[in-house]
């Protein structure tokens, strides 16, 4: 997939603006999205094999974060 079709998706672009304040956990962003758990999981899937978003383990949660290219990615689309 295209690292532009990825970020035009509204609801991926919500997640990686959320993830530029800091990491979280993959259970809060249902409720900044407004979007249900399986469609989130989905997306985070989209970010991660894109290498937008990288994730670790703490105990049952999964936590989430922008990678430097992340990172990269979302400074460069915000100038636009």
């Amino acid at each position: 997939m295209d690292i532009l079709e990825v970020v035009a998706d509204g609801t991926r672009f919500a997640i990686l603006a959320a993830l530029k304040k800091g990491a979280l956990c993959a259970c809060k962003l249902p409720g900044i999205t407004g979007k249900s758990q399986p469609n989130i999981s989905k997306h985070l899937r989209v970010l991660y094999d894109c290498g937008l978003v990288e994730v670790r383990r703490e105990g049952v949660k999964r936590i989430y974060s922008l990678t430097f290219r992340g990172r990269r990615v979302l400074s460069d689309v915000s100038k636009w």
